[in-house]
């Protein structure tokens, strides 16, 4: 496998979450065995197989690689992919396709599906993703994706399991459909899409941005660039049930050490081991 771009790698709750983010330079995300993608400002060659991308807001880091990820897959004679992102820029990012089509005189067969807050996608039996309300400076949406499983009826708990098997062969409907959130992901916005979307924190891998850890950064990336601060889930921290928190798209105007450094000070047990750094 050609290996075109770094990206890290981790194992949570049974999935392997993917990507690179760093504010201003690239955001892509993948969880392979739910063969979705989050974002597209960049797209490695092993990520082309990944049939679904969802699409937070359309900023050139989150957005660029696009047209290179639909060649690609058609020049390895693949299926056209489907790509999921706000309505409002369906039609403009239609044209831009059609302007790199016309630039590498080539066609770029892609499937464009506008999502407003509350739609939802069933990608399988197993699997559904909605599309919740973010705040950032253009129209944004972050998703998360359920888990749907069946559990049996309240009423019919008590019952034996020979008579459980009974109403089920007499053509009673003995479950009901329940969901789990099982991955959340915010993209870019301030600490208010996670407060609007209480899911996001019960999810079992919640995937957001922190990009703003400097004490003197606070109003900055409240007031203007529609970011969160550390200081934003320093004071949350109840609200938290998640398994695994992923911190991401830290600015450029610090290195990794300084992250690192920045959010031990504030944060030293790092949510009991829970909040993970992508550096």
């Amino acid at each position: 496998m050609i290996k075109d771009q770094n990206f890290r790698q981790m194992k949570l709750q049974g999935l392997t979450v993917e990507g690179f983010s760093r504010a201003a330079v690239q955001t892509f995300w993948r969880i392979a065995e739910m063969k979705l993608g989050f974002d597209l400002g960049g797209q490695p060659w092993e990520f082309m197989g990944t049939p679904r991308w969802f699409i937070s807001h359309t900023h050139m880091d989150h957005l660029l690689a696009l047209p290179a990820y639909v060649a690609r897959r058609r020049m390895m004679k693949m299926e056209p992919p489907t790509v999921y992102l706000p309505q409002e820029a369906v039609d403009q990012v239609r044209h831009l396709l059609a302007v790199f089509s016309r630039l590498d005189r080539g066609k770029l067969p892609c499937q464009l599906v506008g999502m407003a807050v509350g739609d939802n996608i069933e990608l399988s039996r197993e699997l559904v993703v909605e599309a919740v309300r973010t705040w950032h400076t253009l129209p944004s949406l972050g998703y998360i994706v359920r888990e749907r499983r069946k559990k049996l009826r309240e009423e019919y708990t008590q019952l034996s399991e020979a008579e459980i098997r009974q109403l089920a062969q007499s053509g009673v409907n003995i479950t009901r459909e329940i969901q789990f959130p099982k991955v959340a992901y915010l993209g870019d916005s301030t600490i208010r899409g996670l407060d609007a979307n209480p899911e996001m924190y019960r999810a079992e891998i919640l995937i957001l941005e922190m990009s703003f850890v400097a004490e003197n950064h606070k109003s900055e990336s409240l007031q203007r660039f529609g970011h969160i601060h550390l200081e934003d889930l320093a004071l949350r921290r109840d609200k938290f049930q998640n398994k695994w928190i992923i911190a991401s798209h830290f600015s450029t105007r610090y290195n990794n050490a300084q992250i690192e450094q920045l959010v031990r000070q504030r944060i030293p047990d790092m949510f009991d081991g829970r909040l993970k750094l992508w550096l």
